[in-house]
């Protein structure tokens, strides 16, 4: 919900406003800006790294959508991706819903350990998960970086699962199991189809969480699963070319479908549990 203004402002409270709007346009401004310089050059008929734009061509995105390296990068992103995003939806929304419901001693512990991954440098996170899995066989292939992936996700999922059901009425899962219900019953036709909004927002986190890493890639992948962007890391090293803004440009695109996404599903979990939007 939007702060309504106040009916009265004083000169001062004005001027903190305007001032507020403005350091806010800046932080945009200095965000945006690099993404205002990849865009343009991935329509450049030129093959540098050059402004002005000597023309305007799709050559790069043919190049992107032809070639025998990228185009098998984007189906090994899309692979994992979806992968990591289904075993941390899952895992995620339990053990919201077992935080939300219990309550037991060490609570609060075993919720920052969940989500260590958010604050835990990823190279940190990289190194330890190679080791770990290079003892059981899981690198150099799509579980291993799925698994590693999902971890990286699932504190998205459980965060947002947790947030929708700040707002769900445990009388509906009481009422429920007074019908006969077991509880796994009333978790998937009552509870699930109210917090899927929320689940639906952490999966998409998720999925953007695997489809832009690369410092776990860097490590567990080999040759055949080079995902996405660690293929650009490695056009960026051996030959630079403007097929990486093409590429970059798609991942802006993605990015701003999923925000989309995921703020209409806000919206609509909101109105959903007060009647009325956000």
């Amino acid at each position: 919900m939007n702060a309504a203004r106040p009916a009265y402002e004083t000169r001062a409270q004005r001027l903190g406003r305007y001032a507020l709007w403005s350091f806010a346009g800046l932080v945009l401004f200095f965000l945006i800006a690099p993404i205002g310089v990849i865009v343009p050059l991935s329509f450049s008929a030129g093959s540098f790294l050059h402004f002005p734009l000597p023309g305007l061509s799709l050559r790069w995105y043919d190049d992107f959508f032809s070639s025998d390296l990228w185009l098998p990068a984007l189906k090994n992103s899309l692979i994992v991706g979806t992968g990591a995003m289904l075993i941390a939806s899952s895992l995620g929304t339990l053990a919201a819903f077992g935080f939300w419901r219990a309550r037991f001693p060490l609570r609060r512990l075993l919720f920052g350990v969940l989500l260590a991954p958010l604050v835990v440098p990823v190279v940190i996170v990289a190194v330890g998960v190679y080791f770990a899995f290079a003892k059981v066989g899981l690198v150099d292939g799509y579980l291993g970086l799925m698994l590693a992936h999902a971890a990286l996700g699932a504190p998205f999922v459980l965060v947002t699962v947790l947030s929708t059901l700040s707002g769900f009425d445990r009388n509906l899962l009481n009422a429920a199991a007074s019908l006969g219900a077991p509880p796994w019953l009333a978790f998937r036709k009552v509870a699930l189809p109210i917090i899927f909004p929320g689940v639906f927002s952490g999966a998409l986190f998720a999925f953007a969480t695997s489809f832009d890493e690369v410092v776990v890639a860097l490590l567990l992948t080999g040759p055949g699963e080079r995902t996405l962007p660690r293929q650009m890391f490695a056009g960026i090293n051996d030959n630079i070319s403007l097929t990486i803004t093409a590429a970059g440009t798609l991942l802006v695109l993605l990015a701003c479908v999923l925000l989309i996404v995921a703020e209409a599903l806000r919206r609509r979990s909101e109105l959903l549990r007060t009647g009325r939007p956000g």
